[in-house]
């Protein structure tokens, strides 16, 4: 795939009005739009609708993270708005992962068109100060992610979200066909705001990850068309 359609937009805004809007600026250049919880929870479902009215890809992300039946309805109910990808909380555990899995299945049975689960690993926010003192999670993020990764992995996931920083250990880990999603994305001079494990678009793609998500630097742009290419252009030309 082309990096444009490796390249995830992070739509978050507050209403669907304004992200429709800023989907119509992005049409024609943008591939795929991520759903995140501030929209998600402020349009409904029906973004997701209108997003792929558009012919856009959509991952919707609202990180699950429950009992395991709780899980499966929720992924029951998730695949059934046509979204590409979906997630969960690895930390939610293995059983849960794999009930999320059959949730997505059984929800998908009329269609035959499932969508890619991914889990979350650790957020691209998380210092190791915070994994180990408030989340309680003794260790380094490095150890967490790959253990976190080869739970997806052993549940049946197609791959995991993580900072682009631990995307070599995560595929030596769980294999170069499990895929990586990687937020924390800045293109040089952004500011990197509440991020803490960033790296350029560049250097992600050349970590190896499969997918990058940026969101700011380009919906937050006068112009977010011009932004997106040339974010593309800072990968395509280094």
């Amino acid at each position: 795939m082309s990096v444009r359609e490796r390249t995830i937009i992070a739509m978050d805004f507050a209403s669907a009005e304004s992200a429709l809007e800023c989907a119509r600026k992005l049409k024609g250049t943008a591939r795929y739009l991520k759903v995140g919880m501030q929209l998600y929870y402020a349009a409904g479902p029906q973004i997701v609708a209108a997003f792929k009215e558009q012919g856009f890809k959509v991952f919707v992300d609202l990180k699950v993270h429950d009992i395991p039946n709780t899980a499966k309805g929720a992924m029951e109910s998730l695949a059934s708005l046509g979204a590409d990808m979906v997630n969960v909380h690895a930390a939610g555990g293995k059983e849960m992962m794999i009930a999320a899995k059959e949730g997505l299945q059984k929800g998908t049975m009329a269609s035959g068109r499932e969508p890619l689960l991914i889990a979350v690993t650790q957020l691209t926010s998380t210092t190791l100060d915070v994994m180990n003192r408030e989340i309680g999670i003794h260790g380094s993020i490095e150890d967490c992610v790959r253990n976190y990764a080869l739970l997806a992995r052993e549940a049946g996931l197609d791959g995991v979200v993580a900072s682009p920083l631990e995307v070599g250990l995560i595929k030596e880990a769980a294999g170069a066909d499990f895929f990586t999603v990687t937020p924390g994305i800045r293109p040089a001079g952004s500011a990197v705001g509440d991020q803490k494990r960033v790296t350029t678009p560049k250097m992600a793609f050349d970590l190896g990850t499969d997918y990058i998500v940026v969101g700011r630097p380009v919906t937050g742009a006068a112009n977010p068309a011009a932004a997106l290419e040339e974010l593309i252009g800072s990968v395509e030309n280094g």
